[in-house]
């Protein structure tokens, strides 16, 4: 499953709360309070869903789990318009909201680590699709330290298809722009003067070419996901 607009939207949104939680005011106005509400509520929407569950079957059902509320809180992450928080409430509100997202990722990202087999990750044809796209999308949300680590591991399984080509492609956009490079397969949007744009190329006119090698559509196509997003902060 390739990440969708709000996907990336919500990294952009993470990316603007690792910036600015420091030094953050200890009260929100009910403003704020407002716009962030919807991320607890989809968390604990999903956490009672999954209290009622049995225990997971396999390594396989509990990455589905983990993807499940790893993804309710960062696409209710990725839906809150910043520009609704008052500004002196935004680094409260903010902050407020990486302590509930926070612990999620970091949650599955140990259980991962824990799990992960001997052929160092979670190949589709031993795990299954869904289970291979649920460890990138956990490792997605993970610092660049973990990334540059399964970044090797996830290319020559992406050739085989082992693991899908655009989640290595994600990947690897992700960390390229991490460390100062340019994205090459066009997948990470940055946030201007509150609108949304894409994040430099290397060698942009090669950026179609190299998104079927991987599986992804068109650039163009992929960028009229975010015409309709929320102002960004």
């Amino acid at each position: 499953m390739v990440q969708s607009g709000v996907d990336v939207f919500a990294a952009i949104v993470a990316q603007a709360l690792s910036a600015q939680i420091m030094a953050a005011p200890a009260d929100m106005s009910p403003e704020a309070r407002i716009a962030i509400a919807p991320v607890a509520a989809a968390i604990a929407e999903v956490r009672k869903a999954q209290a009622a569950l049995p225990p997971p079957r396999d390594d396989a059902e509990k990455l589905l789990r983990m993807r499940d509320l790893d993804q309710a809180a960062h696409r209710a992450l990725g839906r809150i318009d910043v520009s609704r928080i008052p500004p002196a409430d935004r680094k409260a509100a903010l902050t407020a909201i990486q302590q509930q997202v926070g612990p999620i990722d970091r949650a599955n990202q140990q259980a991962l680590l824990a799990m992960l087999p001997p052929e160092g990750w979670f190949t589709i044809s031993r795990y299954g699709k869904d289970a291979s796209n649920a460890a990138f999308l956990i490792i997605q949300h993970a610092g660049p330290d973990l990334q540059r680590r399964f970044l090797p591991v996830l290319e020559p399984l992406a050739a085989r298809g082992e693991v899908a080509g655009g989640d290595y492609a994600l990947m690897f956009d992700r960390l390229a722009l991490s460390e100062g490079r340019k994205q090459r397969y066009g997948t990470q949007i940055r946030c201007e003067a509150g609108r949304l744009t894409p994040s430099p190329i290397e060698d942009a006119q090669l950026v179609d070419s190299r998104r079927a090698a991987v599986g992804l559509g068109p650039y163009a196509d992929y960028l009229t996901g975010f015409a309709n997003a929320p102002p960004c902060g």
